[in-house]
């Protein structure tokens, strides 16, 4: 095909004809493109789901694989489309191809923060460090898992702010999401007081809360826990669901609070004592 007939004459039907051919290519390979991303995102959803179901894989696990998958699916598309763009305007993929092999071994070099992302990402998922969902402590942040990537790691704050941490900055994980978690109410009674009758009405709230479906364990008193400045300081201790001990705690807090003013119990609070000097 030549856009010049002779010297330097341009041919316009050559171009037109190049145009109509190319464009046509172009606009069937965006079709299929935008069919297939969606056909084959679903395929990979509902064919995980189903190893999941057999495999007895948990949700956090199902939906940690489920975005891995489509994220490699989505990079191998990638590539593809961009290389039968370059096909259907006739450019020659072989030469590119090998001029890219060479290129990306020079960035190689100075790409090394990139391939530790992805070998760190790879142990992440392997060796099952964090799930999707999980409440995590990583990279200096702390929340709860929204996607782990081949490259970053996404965390969700508490205040909704949401992190993208590069998987080579995750040195150490501490996953709050394995397991139980533990409910902890530390409750202050007046020196005045009687302490076995505190503690006796503190086990009984206790013991209501023992029928939550939100605990796995107790709650239990202790007993007194530390000797304060103005007040003695009773402990209760239970184990939760995860992600559960926060409400529990509030609500055991309220639940107590509400038991001692009624056995008129004093829980202690700060008093100011103003002297004023006589001139």
């Amino acid at each position: 095909m030549n856009l010049f007939e002779e010297g330097l004459n341009f041919n316009f039907d050559v171009l037109v004809e190049w145009l109509i051919t190319g464009g046509l290519k172009i606009v069937v390979i965006l079709i299929a493109f935008a069919i297939i991303k969606p056909l084959g995102t679903k395929a990979i959803e509902a064919a995980i789901n189903r190893m999941s179901q057999q495999r007895n894989i948990t949700d956090g696990r199902n939906k940690t694989l489920q975005k891995v998958a489509v994220n490699l699916f989505s990079y191998v598309l990638l590539f593809i489309l961009i290389m039968m763009l370059l096909s259907a305007v006739n450019i020659e993929i072989g030469p590119l191809l090998a001029g890219a092999g060479i290129l990306g071994l020079a960035i190689g070099f100075g790409a090394q923060g990139l391939v530790s992302d992805i070998v760190t990402g790879f142990f992440l998922l392997i060796e099952r460090q964090i799930e999707v969902e999980d409440y995590v402590t990583a990279g200096g942040y702390d929340g709860v898992v929204e996607e782990v990537g081949i490259r970053t790691t996404k965390i969700r704050s508490f205040d909704g702010t949401l992190n993208f941490v590069p998987n080579r900055n995750i040195v150490g994980v501490a996953n709050h999401s394995r397991g139980n978690m533990r409910a902890l109410v530390d409750i202050g009674i007046g020196y005045d007081e009687n302490i076995d009758e505190a503690l006796a009405v503190l086990q009984k709230v206790a013991d209501q809360f023992s029928e939550d479906e939100r605990f796995v364990e107790g709650p239990n008193v202790l007993g007194v826990q530390s000797l304060g400045s103005s007040d003695v300081v009773i402990r209760i201790l239970g184990k939760t669901e995860n992600m559960e001990q926060w409400a529990v705690e509030r609500d055991m807090r309220k639940a107590m609070k509400e038991a001692l003013d009624a056995a008129d119990i004093e829980i202690p609070f700060p008093h100011q004592v103003y002297i004023q000097k006589e001139s």
